[in-house]
C-alpha cells in the first residue's frame, strides 16, 4: 500500500511538473498555433463555462488544459486538479472539452490549450464572467407635475459587470438621458441616467421606461406613470332647441369642462350684463325660459381647479317667432303703360351662414342663416311705393304732352259759312296778303 501511494504521489508531482518545464521551454520559441485552436468564453455568473481544445492534423500529440495560474486542469482524460466544478465532456485525439459550472467572478482569466509538439504549441481560451446588474430603481423629482413644468427622472443600474446601458422610452417615443458610470469593488459598475423634458397635458397616464441593456440580461426594464395636472378644458354644448333659438322658446347650455384635478368650480355670466331674470343655474347647465331679443348677448362659462381657470363663450342671438301670415305675390296699377311686379315668398333658413359658426346661436351652431320676415316685409313694401309713384308721374307726364302737335290750318273754320270762306278766314290766309306778298317776274 505505501509503494502504490508512493507511485500515485510521484504521478502527480510528474504532471504538474511536465506543464512547467514545457512552460519554460515555451519561452525559447515563438508560439505556434497553428493546429491548435480554442475560442473565448463569456459566461454568466454561476452559469456553466465550456472551454474546447481542439487539434487540426494531430499526429497522436498529448493535449492538456491549464487554468490561469498554469496548473493543470486535465492531462488528456486525467484531472489531476481537486476542483469537481471541473469535468470531462469530451476527450479524443482531436478534442480536449471540459466544462467549468457555477462560474465566479474568481474564476476568470486566460486559460491555456497544450499540444505536446516539438516545439510545444499553446492557445488561449479567455474566460470572461459577466455579472447583471440589479433590478433597475427609477425614481421622480415631484409624483405630479403642472403643464409646461419640466419633470426630472432618474434610473440607476447597480452592480453589473461589464456597465449596463440605460434608455428612455416616453409611450412610442425614444427620449435621450445624461448617464455617469462609477466603477465599484472588483470591476463593478453602477450606472446612473437621468432625464429632463417639459411636460404637456396629454403625457397624463403616459408611461415612462427606463430600459437597461447588458450582455448578462434582456429586457430589463422598470417604468412608471406620469401624472400631469392642468387647468380645465371648456366647452358650451347646447342642449335645446336643436334649430335656430326664437322668440318664446326655451334654452339649456351645458357647460363641459375636464381638468385635472376635476374643476370643483363652475360659473356662468352673462359678458357686461346680468343674466336673464328666468335663467336658472344646476350644476353646469345654464336653462333660460321664454327667450326673447332682449336676452341676446355673450353668455360665458368659467371652469377652475387647483391649477387654474378657464372659459368658453356662446352668443346668443333670438329670432323672430316663425309666422303664418303669407306676403303678397303681385302688384298692378292700372296707368297707360301696366307694370306687373312679382315678388317671390320669403323662405326661411335658406340661405348659407357666413358667421362665425362655432358657439353662435345667429349661425344656428351649423344650421343655415334664418331670414327675418320684418326686414323683407318693409324692403317690399318701400320697392312696391317707389313704382307706384313712378308710374303716377310717368302717367302726368303723357297727359299733359297730348295733342302738342295740332296744326293751324283749320284755325277759323268755325265762323266760316264755307270751305273756302274758312280758307280765307284761317290764320296765314289771304287776308294777310299785304303782310306777305310775292312777286313774279
Amino acid at each position: 500500500m505505501a509503494i502504490t501511494g508512493n507511485g500515485s504521489l510521484a504521478t502527480l508531482l510528474f504532471l504538474f511538473m511536465i506543464p512547467a518545464a514545457l512552460h519554460k521551454g515555451a519561452a525559447q520559441y515563438p508560439v505556434q498555433s497553428q493546429n491548435l485552436v480554442t475560442d473565448n468564453v463569456a459566461v454568466v455568473e454561476g452559469d456553466v463555462a465550456v472551454i474546447s481544445c481542439r487539434v487540426k492534423n494531430n499526429d497522436d500529440s498529448v493535449i492538456q488544459l491549464l487554468n490561469p495560474n498554469r496548473q493543470t486542469i486535465y492531462f488528456r482524460d486525467v484531472r489531476p486538479l481537486k476542483d469537481a466544478r471541473f469535468q470531462l465532456v469530451n476527450f479524443s485525439d482531436n478534442e480536449l472539452r471540459v466544462s467549468l459550472s457555477n462560474v465566479t467572478l474568481s474564476d476568470e482569466g486566460r486559460y491555456v490549450c497544450q499540444l505536446y509538439t516539438d516545439p510545444p504549441q499553446e492557445a488561449y481560451a479567455d474566460i470572461t464572467v459577466l455579472i447583471p446588474p440589479g433590478n433597475p430603481i427609477i425614481e421622480s423629482r415631484e409624483g405630479q407635475v403642472i403643464e409646461g413644468n419640466e419633470t426630472e427622472m432618474t434610473c440607476t443600474a447597480m452592480g453589473s459587470k461589464p456597465a449596463a446601458t440605460i434608455r428612455w422610452m416616453k409611450g412610442d417615443k425614444e427620449l435621450q438621458g445624461k448617464s455617469k458610470v462609477e466603477e465599484m469593488y472588483d470591476t463593478m459598475f453602477t450606472v446612473t441616467s437621468q432625464l429632463t423634458f417639459t411636460v404637456t397635458k396629454e403625457d397624463d397616464g403616459v408611461p415612462v421606461v427606463c430600459i437597461v441593456d447588458h450582455p448578462a440580461v434582456k429586457d430589463v426594464q422598470a417604468q412608471t406613470y406620469l401624472v400631469v395636472h392642468y387647468k380645465p378644458e371648456v366647452k358650451i354644448v347646447v342642449e335645446f332647441p336643436d334649430g335656430l333659438p326664437r322668440e318664446g322658446q326655451n334654452m339649456e347650455l351645458s357647460c363641459q369642462a375636464k381638468g385635472k384635478p376635476h374643476p370643483q368650480q363652475i360659473n356662468w355670466v352673462k359678458v357686461d350684463d346680468d343674466l336673464p331674470s328666468h335663467a336658472l343655474i344646476t350644476g353646469p347647465d345654464l336653462y333660460i325660459e321664454n327667450l326673447n331679443k332682449t336676452y341676446n348677448g355673450t353668455y360665458r362659462c368659467f371652469a377652475a381647479n387647483s391649477v387654474g381657470e378657464s372659459y368658453d363663450d356662446y352668443i346668443l342671438y333670438v329670432y323672430d317667432a316663425p309666422t303664418t301670415t303669407p306676403i303678397p305675390t303681385t302688384a298692378t296699377t292700372t296707368t297707360p303703360t301696366t307694370t306687373t311686379i312679382s315678388l317671390p315668398e320669403a323662405t326661411a333658413d335658406t340661405t348659407p351662414s357666413t358667421e362665425p359658426t362655432a358657439h353662435d346661436s345667429r349661425a344656428g351652431e351649423g344650421a343655415p342663416r334664418a331670414v327675418d320676415h320684418a326686414v323683407i316685409g318693409g324692403v317690399v313694401a318701400v320697392v312696391v311705393f317707389a313704382m307706384l309713384c313712378l308710374l303716377i308721374i310717368l302717367g302726368r307726364y303723357f297727359a299733359r304732352h297730348k295733342g302738342t302737335y295740332f296744326t293751324h290750318e283749320a284755325k277759323g273754320a268755325d265762323d266760316a259759312a264755307d270751305a273756302d270762306t274758312a280758307i280765307i278766314n284761317a290764320e296765314g290766309g289771304h287776308n294777310n296778303s299785304d303782310e306777305k306778298k310775292e312777286y313774279y317776274i
